[in-house]
């Protein structure tokens, strides 16, 4: 979860020399930070370094961070007119060209040694930041759309779900290995409004993907839906730190992995806390099947790299 990222010293130069969107753009780069932490940790899998953002920037809607923190896109999409300018979605591949090359720099680099995983955001949780403008509290706007004007809403959506699906197609011919949809503001829709809001759209999407290839959906604080995400198509539920594991491993068909959900605030703490509730974590699924150890959120940047290097040998070690 957000591997490559805020809390490795050698990341922080690296963005502090080049910034964080000419990384994302430029394949050698982010090839490099994709590869700062299974250099330093036993991981099994490498993470491609992007964002999700990348999606609607490729359809005309770029995106800068803001000086306090947070997403401001360019502009917010007010009305049909401006969903209807938006980029076709058969534009994506072709402006997302340094993706597919920075996955096959990357798969070349691994070797086989460890599985390559590309993702991208769920079309709801992209929503949420095109009408909203960046970064909201309340998602009032999107829910509104939503509401107010259906049409309008479904067809933000539909294009969104038709440029990930020739994005993810176009990651999977790059050589990655799964494809991990982030629903990072699942948790923001009312309960009933779930399906129309997001989760059609992300079955959608898995339907669309080659028959079998593992598809990983994280949605945070979807919980009361983690049965319907079952149900899409993916091999993989990623649970967030709000869930209790085992009672999710119960609830949930035996063909469906678990994948998560250490509390990332654990790694902030001390090696001794962090192999404890590791060993912990692991202890309570003894015995039974389907689990890839992982966090439930991303990793902070206030993260140690003791508490880290604790956690994975609590893992590798584990039996």
């Amino acid at each position: 979860m957000r591997q490559a990222g805020r809390y490795l010293p050698e990341y922080r130069d690296l963005k502090a020399k080049h910034g964080f969107l000419k990384m994302i753009r430029t394949p050698d780069l982010a090839v490099e930070a994709s590869l700062q932490p299974v250099r330093r940790f036993a991981f099994d899998a490498a993470i491609l370094f992007s964002d999700i953002l990348v999606i609607p920037e490729a359809l005309g809607l770029g995106y800068t961070f803001r000086d306090e923190g947070g997403i401001a896109m360019e502009r917010r999409l007010e009305n049909r007119a401006m969903i209807d300018a938006l980029a076709p979605e058969s534009a994506v591949p072709d402006r997302l060209y340094y993706v597919a090359e920075a996955l096959g720099l990357l798969k070349k680099e691994l070797g086989g040694t460890r599985a390559l995983l590309g993702f991208g955001g769920s079309p709801w949780t992209l929503a949420t930041y095109m009408v909203e403008g960046g970064s909201s509290e309340d998602f009032a706007r999107v829910k509104a759309l939503f509401y107010e004007d259906r049409g309008a809403f479904d067809l933000l959506l539909g294009k969104l779900t038709a440029s990930l699906i020739a994005y993810f197609q176009m990651q999977i011919r790059a050589g990655a290995d799964a494809i991990q949809i982030f629903d990072s503001w699942g948790g923001a829709v009312a309960g009933p409004d779930y399906e129309a809001a997001s989760l059609r759209w992300i079955r959608a999407i898995v339907a669309a993907m080659p028959q079998g290839f593992p598809i990983i959906i994280f949605g945070k604080g979807t919980g009361s839906h983690l049965l319907d995400q079952a149900f899409t198509g993916a091999r993989v539920l990623s649970i967030d730190a709000s869930n209790e594991l085992t009672a999710v491993r119960r609830s949930l068909p035996e063909n469906i992995a678990v994948q998560g959900n250490l509390d990332p605030v654990i790694l902030n703490t001390t090696p001794e806390i962090a192999r404890r509730e590791t060993v912990r974590l692991l202890e309570s699924l003894r015995g039974t099947a389907g689990h890839i150890f992982n966090l439930g959120h991303g990793i902070l940047p206030q993260a140690k790299i003791e508490c880290v290097e604790a956690m994975v040998g609590a893992v590798t070690s584990w039996g």
